[in-house]
């Protein structure tokens, strides 16, 4: 079984300067992409395109806060005027914006507006102005384009941390919409649902230190949450991803796919 291709195809990845963004970045330039690293810490996604281009890739870099809008038609803008077209939309960036000791009553409607920006309002402008240049590009076969979205379980089933999973449900239901409203366009719309990842950026250790590894007795913690008695790591997303960018999954879309290690099979 030869591994998915991407050779000759463009990519935005947005939240590409470290956890399940730059291990995407680099997965996705392995296969042969072209990929538009985008962050709004653009000092980690230079660290993330430099990464590529080390490993042979191909990747430039956008300043991009997925919550502003001329932010992310700039991305998108920038993956046509570097490489020609926009193939994939990797929709990744998202916060948890956790509280430790919170209760779902002690979320402000600053931490709820903050929550729905960045995850869904993000979410949506990416998907937004990926569709608006699929549509502009027109078909090439089968192919409009792809996008893929990082959903999670906490969409799926109740996870803790309410808020959150309410706009993780939202990702996840956007999803199958655009899946059912583009797919006469041959736009295909998917999205990762990941567990619990105790090694990348998502939920740092501590403000500074989002780059150090966290307590051996928390990795366990979580790896016990799993029913494979593993802890997801961002390059498991990154495959998943990948998967779902490729021709290898052209007649799937409007899929939530976990990445869980059998969580939500429970």
């Amino acid at each position: 079984m030869t591994s998915p291709s991407l050779a000759g195809q463009t990519a935005v990845i947005t939240g590409a300067g470290s956890g399940v963004g730059r291990a995407s970045a680099l997965r996705f330039a392995a296969a042969g992409a072209r990929v538009v690293c985008a962050d709004v810490r653009e000092d980690w996604a230079k660290e993330t395109a430099r990464l590529v281009g080390a490993a042979g890739g191909t990747g430039v870099v956008t300043r991009c806060d997925v919550a502003v809008e001329a932010d992310v038609a700039d991305t998108v803008a920038a993956a046509v005027e570097n490489f020609g077209r926009l193939d994939i939309m990797f929709n990744n960036v998202g916060i948890t914006g956790f509280k430790p000791g919170a209760s779902f009553e002690d979320f402000t409607a600053d931490d709820f507006a903050r929550l729905t920006d960045v995850n869904f309002r993000g979410v949506f402008n990416g998907c937004k102005f990926a569709v608006k240049q699929f549509k502009q590009q027109g078909r090439d076969g089968d192919r409009g384009g792809v996008i893929v979205n990082t959903g999670s379980v906490a969409g799926i089933v109740g996870f803790g941390s309410v808020v959150y999973g309410a706009t993780k449900g939202a990702v996840n239901q956007i999803t199958r919409g655009i899946a059912i409203e583009c797919a006469p366009f041959g736009i295909r719309c998917n999205a990762i649902c990941p567990g619990a990842m105790p090694l990348t950026n998502f939920t740092p250790v501590s403000p500074g230190a989002e780059f150090s590894p966290p307590a051996q007795q928390y990795l366990d913690e979580v790896a016990a949450l799993q029913p494979l008695g593993r802890y997801l790591t961002a390059e498991d997303c990154a495959e998943a991803a990948l998967f779902l960018a490729s021709d290898a999954s052209k007649n799937i879309t409007g899929i939530l796919l976990p990445v869980d290690g059998g969580y939500t099979a429970r």
